[in-house]
């Protein structure tokens, strides 16, 4: 069942400051273009609002998903801090964090090797693998894919470019180089609120920086069935929770990241969880619209929808969804 819950924290203390090193680098690379912020007129009028907008992440820098915004400034990063000898990237991954991982790697002439839990679907793991890397299916969860990359990342001439974990490195600098979104979003449009699915919570770190500095409220979007933002602000803490899947594949997570929970904290004001059935209406109302989004990408519609009907004091006049994922390759 849908829920929201309010985070009494948000504000109290210091969100971390927006670190923009990133965004001249993004600029630089080859493809870049800011992606388009696409307007809802229709669901606006519905909802009474002065506007509805999508951020829409469906094609960035040759691939469909935001993940490579952060993936290549944390190689970028890491590659700077590498021993002489490094041959290898290694990551974890429900999907597009791997393929992004892998695209930067064949840029630069480098092999990968990806770790994908055992229910990720074959559309992922060949997406991948059509990039060039060597994909190991774990017998476990994403959790469990984590752990063994963190063993791959330690082995000679390998490098971990994960998007989870202790603040530092790269877990930390993909949190700065999605800051690069939000700055294009922040030319391209006005709101004061906006939706952003969680997951691991990179992502959902950088809107926090960013709606801090801008003043614009911030709502985290997860899958009822993996809710663990939620229940870290519940509890004050982070906590993980049981994930028994989700349509959801990229928010299908247990644990928030370390790097990314002292802004998730002190600044994601409420968290809306929604179920698989709730993110398809909304796939489907996006698809009606023109957009090809998927699952992971559609929750903050479903919950904009849950937000109008049980607490529509969070929502605000101009909201500004972050569609992460296309349909084609939702992860």
């Amino acid at each position: 069942m849908s829920a929201v819950l309010r985070n009494p924290a948000a504000g109290r203390d210091a969100v971390p400051p927006v670190r923009r090193d990133a965004a001249a680098f993004h600029a630089a690379l080859e493809g870049y273009a800011p992606t388009p912020v696409r307007s809802l007129p229709a669901l606006a009028a519905e909802l009474g609002l002065r506007a509805v907008l999508v951020k829409d992440e469906s094609g960035r820098l040759g691939l469909p998903a935001f993940k490579v915004l952060g993936a290549a400034w944390a190689v970028e990063r890491a590659l700077q801090a590498a021993p002489p000898g490094t041959h290898t990237l290694v990551a974890a991954s429900a999907g597009n964090h791997g393929r992004a991982v892998a695209h930067v790697a064949a840029r630069r002439g480098l092999r990968c090797r990806v770790f994908l839990p055992a229910r990720a679907l074959p559309a992922r793991r060949d997406a991948i693998a059509g990039e060039g890397a060597e994909v190991v299916m774990v017998d476990g969860d994403y959790e469990a894919a984590v752990a063994c990359a963190a063993a791959a990342g330690a082995e000679p001439g390998a490098l971990e470019i994960a998007d989870v974990g202790a603040p530092g490195g790269p877990p930390e600098w993909a949190i700065d180089g999605y800051a690069t979104l939000f700055a294009e979003a922040a030319e391209q449009a006005a709101y004061d609120t906006l939706l952003v699915p969680v997951g691991v919570g990179a992502l959902a770190a950088a809107a926090a920086r960013h709606g801090a500095e801008a003043g614009v409220r911030v709502i985290g979007v997860e899958p009822v069935t993996a809710a663990c933002l939620t229940a870290s602000l519940a509890a004050g803490r982070p906590t993980a929770v049981p994930t028994p899947g989700t349509a959801m594949a990229g928010l299908d997570c247990a644990e928030v990241s370390a790097a990314a929970w002292p802004s998730l904290h002190a600044g994601v004001h409420a968290t809306v969880t929604v179920d698989d059935a709730q993110a398809r209406a909304a796939v489907a109302e996006l698809a009606a619209a023109g957009l090809a989004i998927g699952e992971s990408g559609a929750a903050p519609l479903a919950a904009l929808r849950v937000l109008a009907r049980e607490a529509p004091a969070l929502v605000g006049d101009r909201m500004l969804l972050i569609a992460t994922e296309g349909r084609t390759a939702e992860a």
